[in-house]
Order: C-alpha cells, then sequence, then structure tokens
C-alpha cells in the first residue's frame, strides 16, 4: 500500500451552489493499484494555488509511505518547516489526503472505514440540514423572510429531518467581532419564533452565525433567541478568539457550538476548554479522519459533543459520516442534498427519514464519477467562501445569502 501517484480535480456544483463555489478532490493511487479519493476544504488561497500545495504536502510528507503510516505523516506535514503548529491551507492539504489514506486501507482489507475506527457504534447517523428556499421561493428575499424560512423548515420536518439550521443573523466582515444591529436581532428572535411554531417539537433549531460578534454582542442576541430553545449558538465570537468564545458560553443559556473554521487538536482543546459545548469539525480541514478521532475522545472528557460540519462535496461528507459512526458522544451531522452531490458519488450515500445508515462497502463506500467531476471544471475567481468587506449596517437591512453566492457576482 505504497502511496505512488495523485490526480487532483477541482469542480464546481452547478446552481445554485450549494456547498460553496468549488470542491477539491483528491485521488490518491499505491504501487499496487488500489485508488483512494479525498477531498481537501481549503479556501485561504484559490484552487489554482492550493494545486501545488496539495502537491507539494503530497510529495514531501506522503510518496513512498504506506497508506498506514498516518500518524507519522501527520506529524511531518504538521512540523513541516519548523512550525509545529495549526496551519490551515496545509492541514487542508493533509486532510483531502489524510481521508483518501483510509478509503485505501478499507479497500485492501474489503472493510468500511468504520469498522477501522473501532467499530460501528451508531447504526444509524441523525442528520441536519440547512434551510434552503422551495421552488417557489424567490432569491434574496428568502434570506430574510421569517416565514419562507419557516415554510422551508416544516418541508425539512415532513422529509425525516430532526434538526434544521438557519443563520438569519446579518453579515460576516473582514472587520472582526461587531455588535449587532437591532434589525438583526428582531429579524434572528422573529426567525426562531417562526421556525419553532412551523415544527413544534419534531425538530431542533440550530442558530448559526460565522463568527462575526463581539462577546457583549452575542450575549445579547442569544438572549433574544433563547426563549425558543435553540439546540446551538454557532460560532458566536471569530474563530481565533478563545476568550471571547468563553465570555459568551458563560454569559448565555444556549449552548455554545464551533469549529468548521479550526484545524488539530490544538486548537479544539482551546474551544473546549473555552466552554464550547459541541464540536463542528470539517474532516477536510481539521486534520483528518484520525485528528477527528483524537478530538472526538478529548470531547468526551469534556463531556462535549460532536456534530461534523459540511459545506463542502460528498467525499468530505462520507468521511465526516464514517467518523460520525464510530464515536459514543455523536450529536448529529451536518448533511447537503442535491442532485449534483448524489451524481457524483452514484447515489451511494442517502438521507433517509432525517438518518444516514452506512452499509459494508469497504473504504469511504463510494467511488466518484471522475467524468462528471471533470465536466465541471471551476472557472470563477472567488473563494470558496467569502467574507464581505462592508461593514454591518445600522441604517438599511443587511442581507446575507445563505452560504451560496449569487453567480452574477463570479
Amino acid at each position: 500500500m505504497i502511496l505512488q501517484d495523485l490526480d487532483i480535480i477541482v469542480t464546481a456544483p452547478p446552481a445554485p451552489g450549494w456547498g460553496g463555489r468549488y470542491w477539491i478532490l483528491v485521488k490518491v493511487t499505491t504501487a499496487d493499484g488500489i485508488t483512494g479519493w479525498g477531498e481537501c476544504y481549503a479556501s485561504t488561497i484559490g484552487p489554482e494555488a492550493m494545486v501545488p500545495v496539495i502537491r507539494d504536502v503530497f510529495a514531501r510528507h506522503m510518496a513512498g509511505q504506506s497508506a498506514e503510516d498516518i500518524e507519522l505523516m501527520f506529524r511531518r506535514a504538521y512540523s513541516s518547516g519548523f512550525t509545529q503548529r495549526p496551519d490551515l491551507t496545509v492541514m487542508g492539504a493533509f486532510s483531502g489526503l489524510e481521508i483518501a489514506c483510509w478509503d485505501i486501507l478499507g479497500k485492501a482489507r474489503g472493510r468500511p472505514v468504520w469498522a477501522l475506527l473501532g467499530g460501528r457504534m451508531n447504526e444509524r447517523i441523525r442528520a441536519y440540514t440547512y434551510l434552503y428556499p422551495l421552488p417557489h421561493h424567490p432569491l434574496p428575499a428568502f434570506w430574510v423572510d421569517a416565514e419562507m424560512a419557516a415554510e422551508a423548515a416544516a418541508d425539512c420536518v415532513a422529509r425525516g429531518y430532526t434538526a434544521v439550521k438557519f443563520d438569519p443573523a446579518g453579515p460576516y466582515t473582514i472587520r472582526g467581532g461587531h455588535m449587532p444591529a437591532m434589525r438583526d436581532i428582531s429579524r434572528s428572535a422573529a426567525f426562531c419564533a417562526a421556525i419553532r411554531e412551523a415544527v413544534g417539537d419534531r425538530a431542533d433549531l440550530l442558530f448559526g452565525t460565522h463568527g462575526q460578534f463581539t462577546p457583549a454582542g452575542a450575549i445579547r442576541m442569544a438572549q433574544a433567541i433563547a426563549p425558543y430553545s435553540p439546540l446551538w449558538f454557532e460560532e458566536p465570537v471569530p474563530p481565533d478568539d478563545m476568550e471571547a468564545l468563553a465570555r459568551v458560553a458563560a454569559g448565555q443559556p444556549v449552548p455554545v457550538a464551533t469549529g468548521e473554521r479550526l484545524t488539530t487538536l490544538a486548537e479544539f482543546g482551546a474551544a473546549l476548554r473555552a466552554g464550547a459545548a459541541i464540536l463542528q469539525p470539517a474532516l477536510g480541514r481539521a486534520g483528518g479522519i484520525w485528528q477527528a478521532k483524537k478530538i472526538a475522545a478529548l470531547a468526551e472528557a469534556h463531556g462535549a459533543q460532536m456534530a461534523p460540519h459540511l459545506y463542502a462535496g460528498p467525499v468530505e461528507w462520507a468521511a465526516n459520516l464514517h467518523f460520525a459512526a464510530s464515536i459514543p458522544n455523536l450529536l448529529i451531522a451536518e448533511t447537503i442534498e442535491t442532485p449534483f452531490h448524489d451524481a457524483l458519488i452514484g447515489g451511494a450515500i442517502r438521507v433517509e427519514d432525517g438518518t444516514v445508515a452506512l452499509g459494508d462497502a469497504p473504504g469511504l463506500g463510494i467511488e466518484v464519477d471522475e467524468a462528471l467531476a471533470r465536466a465541471h471544471p471551476y472557472t470563477g475567481e472567488g473563494l470558496h467562501l467569502e467574507m464581505q468587506e462592508a461593514p454591518c449596517d445600522y441604517a438599511d437591512e443587511n442581507v446575507f445569502e445563505g452560504g451560496a453566492p449569487a453567480r452574477e457576482a463570479e
């Protein structure tokens, strides 16, 4: 199982683009012809620049090594260039390559990845979805309309989901934390009220933000939504400010979740010490499956739960799910259902009645449709996700487009 060849595909999901502007898929082949798939969730630089980074990480730390040597290869990448500290770009590259190694290991042994991680703890994995517009909902009006959000939530519950996520709380900007506009607070409370009325006690409310508030601003927002008993308040303050996270966790009643922008055990450990109740690693960024297992064990010791994050393609989703199947402190896993996600892996993984059950197929249990992936190359200039430069608008309405940037913006 000596790692030998690497191929990289940057594919762009068709409109409406749920899951980001592009996905970076890696295909690793061993000297004896076993192929493994991974996905690099890295967006600090553009894909044209990221591809050479992935090739460098593979050539420098992994090529010629056995796919079994995951700990050794991680320590090489983590220490590269006299660092030994979290690096989002390098860890994003390594994470996708590491996922591919697990796919290889499972295929070589004829066993699913979950079986190599301690066995299947969870027969069915509870899933949640972001609230996306229904076909008759106009954009961008949907993103600021509580009644449309409630209608979408009711549709999700009718399809079996027991948790829905939404983020009406205004812009996330390059300027760091801000105090929310009163309109943003009022809209957020209205969303929670309307969605709670629509779903009753059949579903949890997952209140998403993107690190845009000061601690005081986050606490004000939490006080407004707390009466509707959301399951979590996601990433209330900038991801690098653990003291701020601690103030928010201690200063209001809604459980704090964080992690989509964190990487490796070091950063997640700091979040736990700050009081995070729910960790949300994206396995294509957090260091891969083995790092995620370590993070989950640390969370277990802190009485915290895991909720793998997904705003990417179906290969990272598959990795998230195998990890989720193997841990005792799983809360829930994010999912994205689009025809392109489904077609890219030939319908190998499906959400049924709000849960996912993984079978016994070897490796990640998927094969990527390479022709389909290559038929949708990314030709834009934007990054996978981006923050706005303009500050919060306290006079007029702030509109956040739900993570799917308008195509004309490219």
